[in-house]
């Protein structure tokens, strides 16, 4: 793996694999804040359920510690395992981005996230996929085997929830395996400016809930965290995915 490098400008703190993209950012005065566009919709999972979900957290790649640390404030009762390659990553998240250290909620592995997925008997609640190297490739993390993986580590009422990075801001194969591997229940959110798209599978055990419903679960989530998603909601009402008013997921 090339360099870790930090930079900072106007008051947020960026990580970075030895190049000029960004692997993680945190606002200095707000440390459990979601600065990032795409870190904050892969929050979206939060508006399908209650606040005493999700409990058992799987995250494959730590980068900047964004989304564990939002989890660990805001969802107490939540257990994070995060499987990263490198362990400098660990390190500068500590050092540079307030990861905090407790050991019975967070668990942080060293090793493949693929390979953890193959040889793992746990089921979660989340899994949490956000793995790229410095040249924004994902290698095995974007393979219809590993999604299969995924849907097999999953509770009956699991999501998928998966952050597609693509120069060409192309993610219909990325897309295709993620509904092949989720037998149709897979959805990708329209593209962030960053580059970014969002995608989420599911084994199909949960209700599908409409515009209002989340509408209502974004407000809440709001008041609890800070944490807007109703701009996100406003993007999906104009796809496909809330067709007739309900989250087609």
């Amino acid at each position: 793996m090339s360099a870790i490098d930090i930079s900072e400008e106007a008051g947020v703190r960026y990580l970075h694999f030895g190049s000029s993209w960004v692997q993680g950012a945190m606002r200095i005065a707000r440390p459990f804040a979601l600065e990032l566009d795409y870190t904050r919709e892969m929050m979206v999972p939060l508006l399908l359920h209650g606040d005493d979900w999700p409990r058992k957290v799987l995250q494959v790649g730590l980068g900047a510690a964004s989304v564990t640390k939002f989890l660990y404030r805001y969802r107490p009762q939540a257990k994070l395992t995060v499987i990263e390659i490198e362990p400098r990553v660990e390190a500068a998240a500590r050092q540079f981005f307030r990861l905090p250290d407790d050991p019975a909620r967070i668990d942080i592995r060293y090793g493949d996230g693929a390979d953890f997925m193959i040889a793992s008997k746990q089921r979660y609640d989340l899994i949490l996929v956000d793995g790229f190297d410095a040249d924004a490739r994902t290698g095995r993390l974007d393979t219809l085997p590993f999604y299969l993986d995924c849907r097999a580590r999953l509770t009956d009422d699991g999501l998928l929830c998966v952050n597609l990075l693509s120069r060409r801001k192309d993610f219909s194969k990325s897309v295709k395996r993620l509904e092949e591997a989720f037998a149709g229940h897979a959805i990708a959110f329209p593209s962030c400016d960053s580059g970014n798209a969002i995608a989420m599978g599911t084994v199909g055990g949960s209700p599908a809930p409409n515009l209002d419903e989340l509408k209502a679960a974004a407000k809440h989530l709001k008041q609890e965290t800070g944490l807007n998603l109703l701009p996100t909601l406003t993007r999906l009402a104009q796809s496909r995915h809330l067709a007739g008013g309900v989250l087609q997921l």
